[in-house]
């Protein structure tokens, strides 16, 4: 059951099932707690988990135009404060990730592990910013086409036909961020700054999983980051979205993360 803490006027949804040491999951773009669904029963046995709505995402207020990694990030900070959390596991899909990283840089101290699920550490290449920007100004005129066109965009045609119930399921949760929300975080994501420095210099246990077929972020590259970075990686066959296509990977994959955190 989700409850809620006002922050800067703005009410932020999360959830704390579970005892044990404390596992922050964090949701990507066009996304809400609601993706966690199928990880946390197993999760939660053996350690506490938080889940998070996102600024413009599931219950959770919009605060302005501009959702910026950082500001993310101290939503976060604001509802482990609330819950007297000292320390904890990040795990972060797609924009959660960004997050997650924003959060490890100005708070190292509180991190016992951080997990890059479908994520980079990298910033924007200038074409994927211009295709931010130009998503942005489309949006305001046909939301749901577009949330419809970049979220299926995700799977490819496989993937489409074997995970339609699921897929549809996640849609329509896509479908209920605010326009607000959506524009926000894009531009959020857009002018992010690279934090490769984040991985490189912190001693904490350090994962990215990766989607051979991810037609968002180049695989061999995140191989690269992986290993620049001095940071495990564990490579899953299908695309952008494991908890869904590799939900059957997910879950041992994150448990034995926890376990050697």
């Amino acid at each position: 059951m989700q409850k809620s803490i006002l922050f800067k006027n703005a009410n932020i949804f999360f959830s704390d099932e579970g005892k044990g040491t404390v596992v922050v999951l964090i949701h990507g773009f066009l996304e809400n707690a609601t993706m966690w669904k199928n990880s946390i029963p197993t999760l939660s046995k053996k350690n506490r988990i938080v889940t998070i709505d996102l600024l413009g995402h599931g219950k959770t207020d919009c605060l302005g135009y501009v959702h910026s990694m950082e500001l993310f990030a101290e939503t976060i900070v604001a509802v482990l404060k609330h819950l007297r959390i000292r320390k904890c596991i990040l795990v972060g899909h797609s924009l959660g990730g960004y997050v997650a990283l924003a959060f490890a840089e100005k708070h190292p101290q509180k991190i016992k592990g951080l997990c890059l699920m479908n994520a980079t550490s990298s910033e924007d290449d200038e074409a994927r910013k211009t295709l931010r920007m130009h998503a942005n100004k489309m949006i305001q005129n046909n939301f749901s086409t577009m949330v419809r066109m970049s979220f299926t965009n995700l799977f490819s045609k496989e993937s489409s036909t074997i995970f339609a119930a699921e897929i549809k399921s996640a849609l329509k949760e896509a479908l209920q961020t605010s326009l607000q929300g959506y524009i926000a975080a894009q531009e959020g994501m857009r002018i992010r700054p690279n934090r490769n420095h984040v991985l490189v210099e912190n001693n904490f246990k350090k994962l990215l999983i990766i989607g051979e077929k991810d037609p968002v972020l180049d695989c061999q590259t995140s191989i690269e980051e992986a290993e620049k970075t001095n940071s495990e990686f564990v490579l899953f066959p299908d695309g952008h979205m494991s908890h869904i296509e590799n939900k059957n990977q997910l879950i041992p994959t994150l448990k034995n993360f926890i376990k050697n955190c």
